[in-house]
């Protein structure tokens, strides 16, 4: 449910239908972004190394110094600042440099929130932190885990880890692991394993790089990753379990099962580690698997998840309690139980993945992280991301439907936090987005507004507010992956090829989307 400021949204997104009048600037920059996307397999490619030619410049900021805004060197500032040692040697960045005397956990690395800072480093030419990181990260998946006694499986990855003064008098020091049993509702770190190979693979292309991800252990790592999330066990759907608020979330938003978020994760890990894979024995079998699973999962979602305006009609006149092969109605979704809002929003033209959908129910609401990777990983397909770049909407839950599903958590409010909050971090995948896309005046408008407020406002964490006016109630300052999620904004608006490292494009091999009404039919 988090959204980049609501009215970043409505100001550079299509929410009626009507087309963007782009001026001449966003005209010739569109045709570079789509000349960039064009060539998208070749980017990146073995050998060649990321970012700009020029030097980087005394501010840190290199390939940007054509467009020297002052908060360009502030936020590098802020990015440096941040940075972890350990032995010398930079391993990752803190979550927060907020100075309140209450840290919190917000003084540790966590795996989901260096992606931004790491893919800033990359594009700056600065490799050498995310390898550290990406080396240590796989070393702390092989520890033993436990939660209340429960062992968790190996192929587990940390959600965080922080750096300690073992021995004060010889001045060594050791990491501490959090797999999840410090957190917040003991809140288990699914997704951090996908996380890590997609940045593993963002190394790869941005340095040309293929030594590390060969190294046995980042190929025990993958295995052991892929082990874990490919189980069938007892479901017969080919999607991963996810427990409430498992992810991202960690209040009560009535997040079950199989959420989107986690399902494009999931997808993206899956096809960035059929690149890194070793075609060994091992390795040879789970891409075998892998294949399997994402023919399987890119069905499951681009028929079920998939909502647009022909398919809530459908939706509107299903018949219930439909028995056989022939059912139309296969979750047994009731037609009462769709929310007005989604009604009343639908535009003739766009479209989104739902939060859910499981038997007698679906979710609705949009996840903003879960349909961006949706279109870099191209499990959306090219109509579908076109449609959800059309659509670009941030419903918040409200009254006794808010009090229903988050338990009347008071983080959760309308417009707050993970229930239609605003998310500086989003800045970076929403960009991502619309440069695979070729709606770069979306993300050049969006970067603007953000350029009005973030350094102001000391880099919140997130925004409260249907505006985005009011930075968030519980919000740290100098929040890193802000930050980092305003430099990979600028630096992917100046050199598009940078989308390389972090986009896939469609796989030739997958089925063509059916649509829903005649893809519930035998």
């Amino acid at each position: 449910m988090s959204t980049l400021n609501v009215e970043v949204l409505q100001n550079g997104s299509v929410n009626n239908g009507d087309s963007i009048e782009l001026d001449e600037y966003d005209l010739s920059r569109a045709d570079n972004f789509s000349r960039a996307f064009d060539n998208l397999d070749s980017l990146y490619s073995p050998g060649r190394r990321s970012g700009c030619n020029t030097p980087m410049s005394h501010f840190g900021y290199g390939m940007m110094a054509s467009d020297p805004h002052p908060m360009i060197a502030e936020a590098w500032d802020d990015l440096r600042r941040a940075l972890v040692y350990f032995r010398g040697q930079p391993v990752g960045t803190i979550a927060a440099l907020d100075s309140s005397d209450e840290k919190l956990n917000y003084d540790q690395v966590f795996v989901r929130n260096f992606v931004p800072s790491a893919l800033a480093f990359l594009m700056n030419g600065e490799p050498e932190v995310v390898k550290n990181f990406l080396l240590k990260t796989i070393r702390l998946q092989g520890w033993g885990k436990k939660i209340d006694r429960f062992q968790l499986g190996e192929g587990v990855m940390p959600a965080s880890f922080k750096v300690l003064l073992h021995d004060p008098v010889r001045n060594t020091e050791t990491l501490m692991a959090d797999f999840g049993e410090t957190a917040i509702g003991r809140v288990a770190p699914v997704d951090s394993g996908f996380w890590w190979i997609i940045l593993l693979r963002a190394y790869t292309k941005s340095t040309g790089d293929t030594s590390l991800a060969d190294k046995p252990e980042c190929q025990k790592g993958i295995h052991l990753i892929l082990s874990l999330c490919l189980s069938e066990g007892f479901d017969t759907f080919p999607t991963l379990l996810c427990a409430d608020g498992c992810s991202m979330i960690d209040r009560r938003m009535g997040v079950y099962g199989y959420p989107i978020e986690i399902q494009a994760l999931f997808f993206m890990a899956l096809r960035c580690a059929m690149l890194l894979l070793k075609h060994d024995g091992l390795g040879k079998e789970l891409i075998e698997r892998i294949v399997k699973r994402q023919h399987a999962l890119s069905y499951h979602m681009r028929n079920y998840f998939w909502l647009d305006l022909n398919q809530l009609n459908d939706i509107y006149r299903y018949k219930t309690e439909e028995y056989s092969h022939t059912a139309v109605n296969k979750f047994n979704v009731m037609p009462d139980s769709l929310p007005d809002w989604v009604m009343d929003f639908m535009p003739l033209h766009g479209g989104y993945f739902i939060g859910n959908i499981g038997r007698s129910h679906m979710d609705f609401r949009w996840f903003c992280l879960g349909n961006c990777i949706a279109i870099l990983s191209s499990l959306a397909t090219q109509e579908q991301s076109s449609a959800i770049m059309d659509l670009i909407c941030y419903p918040a839950i409200e009254n006794h439907e808010w009090r229903i599903v988050t338990g009347c958590d008071p983080k959760n409010t309308r417009w707050s936090y993970h229930n239609g909050g605003s998310w500086p971090v989003l800045l970076w995948l929403v960009t991502a987005a619309c440069i695979k896309t070729r709606r770069p005046q979306i993300a050049r408008r969006a970067i603007e507004l953000a350029e009005t407020r973030l350094s102001k406002d000391g880099w919140p964490e997130y925004y409260d507010g249907k505006q985005g006016r009011y930075i968030g109630k519980q919000a740290r300052k100098h929040q890193t992956w802000s930050v980092a999620g305003y430099l990979v904004a600028k630096m992917l608006l100046e050199d598009p090829s940078h989308l390389g490292m972090i986009a896939i494009k469609e796989d030739k091999l997958f089925k063509p989307v059916l649509r829903r009404s005649s893809s519930w039919t035998a």
